[in-house]
């Protein structure tokens, strides 16, 4: 079963790790960069998605660690 999808998300002039579904940031960082890099690396122990998000809240990108169906759907 995969883990929780993992957003990075901006938080006051930081940016933040948060689980899907949780109430509470699971880290905070200085940049978007070193909070991706944390993110990625409990999406790939977990096999669950990576959700970056802009300033503007919405997602901007987003890479997979699960096992994707191949061929894709859709």
């Amino acid at each position: 079963m995969a883990g929780k999808n993992q957003h990075v998300v901006p938080h006051q002039d930081k940016w933040a790790v948060k689980g899907e579904g949780n109430q509470r940031n699971t880290s905070v960082h200085d940049t978007q960069a070193a909070a991706i890099e944390k993110a990625r690396e409990i999406a790939r122990r977990e096999k669950s998605e990576l959700l970056i998000h802009g300033r503007d809240g919405e997602i901007r990108s987003r890479d997979s660690y699960g096992n994707d169906p191949f061929p894709p759907k859709g």
